[in-house]
């Protein structure tokens, strides 16, 4: 696809400004990282602060006198808990128990809450809603076209963001959000993000995009804040073992598969994919997603294969080297017999076997 075919967020030219090299990234025209480098990037959000453009992420709302029992019946963490303001990790499923995205649930109040999926998933996802919201008294709407998104992560986001906010950052608790301004515009400020560290994320017009990043960058230069770009987001999300749809969960991956059980609450009542995943907890699982360190010199990459015995039992979902652990590391589907912690394995890079074995996750977890 063309660069003039790829959609773009309101801040590409600032990227370019900026000095961000440009992929396509799902049809979507993103930077992949900045002049300092993914390296650099990434020990700013562990040691500091970087920020991240995430304006391509959907942004879907949910509004109705029957709007939880609409989202109960899509998602399989339970809503009812959810107080005003808070947010909550979910997945929307197939009836198989398997992914169609993973995504954020936000409630403003009992008749209206706002769920971010991701960027690739926005039109699948609103239409799988929408397909099933028929029989609930409640309406889905696309709003990802009115709205930027831009992610402050790292020990220093809260002296960054504070001056240019009118509410105290430090009242919001992590994966809860509230509404306010910044720099003068209305924005939802959610204290989330994909990285494992403290930070926010912001939703507000797209028209203001330009103005509020560069006065984020005003605010944080006294910290050295970095632009960063995907390369670093990903070795960022897999240090704190948080999962990519694509690569780590997908349709032919189910939710307690993928070690996510926490978010499948079986007992709340029915929902998509609920028999399935219920069968499946019964019976027991064959695989699961565990986390692995090589142990070798070398790097085990997205799609390598995975040797047990001399037999080839899966393979590397993510892997990275650890900018901050300095290790090199990964995620993997293994037959569940091999998924304790200690147990060793090969992993087949370009004919060369390296070994590795499966150790504790979330391989890097902040102080708090």
């Amino acid at each position: 696809m063309s660069s003039t075919q790829l959609k773009k967020t309101a801040l590409n030219e600032t990227h370019r400004k900026y000095g961000g090299r440009m992929i396509d990234f799902g049809g979507w025209d993103m930077p992949v990282q900045y002049p300092a480098g993914t390296i650099e990037e990434h020990l700013a959000v562990r040691t500091a602060v970087g920020v991240f453009d995430v304006s391509h992420m959907g942004e879907l709302e949910v509004r109705g006198p029957q709007a939880l029992d609409m989202i109960q019946h899509v998602t399989t963490n339970d809503a009812s808990k959810l107080g005003d303001g808070q947010i909550q990790y979910s997945g929307l499923t197939y009836p198989e128990g398997t992914f169609v995205d993973d995504i954020l649930v936000h409630r403003f109040g009992p008749d209206h809450y706002f769920i971010c999926v991701n960027a690739s998933n926005t039109d699948k996802d609103f239409d799988w809603i929408r397909q099933h919201a028929g029989d609930y008294n409640a309406e889905v709407t696309n709003l990802s076209a009115h709205y930027s998104q831009i992610a402050i992560q790292g020990p220093k986001a809260i002296e960054t963001l504070q001056p240019l906010v009118d509410l105290e950052l430090n009242e919001i608790k992590y994966y809860w959000f509230r509404q306010g301004k910044i720099d003068g515009v209305p924005a939802i400020i959610s204290r989330t993000g994909y990285t494992g560290e403290d930070g926010f994320e912001i939703y507000f017009t797209p028209s203001e995009s330009d103005r509020i990043w560069d006065k984020i960058f005003e605010s944080g230069k006294r910290h050295k804040i970095l632009p960063c770009g995907l390369a670093a987001r990903n070795t960022l999300r897999l240090e704190a073992k948080m999962t990519l749809y694509g690569n780590d969960i997908d349709n032919t991956t189910t939710v307690l598969e993928a070690d996510l059980g926490w978010i499948c609450k079986l007992a709340k009542g029915d929902f998509i994919g609920r028999d399935r995943l219920l069968e499946q907890k019964e019976k027991g699982l064959t695989r699961k997603l565990v986390g692995f360190e090589v142990t070798d010199k070398g790097i085990a990459r997205d799609h390598n294969p995975i040797y047990i015995g001399g037999a080839e039992v899966g393979m590397v979902t993510s892997g990275s080297p650890a900018p901050f652990l300095k290790k090199n590391i990964g995620l993997a589907y293994l037959p569940i017999e091999h998924t304790a912690i200690g147990t060793k394995f090969e992993i087949d890079v370009r004919g060369r076997r390296l070994n590795a074995e499966v150790v504790p996750t979330p391989f890097y977890k902040r102080s708090k």
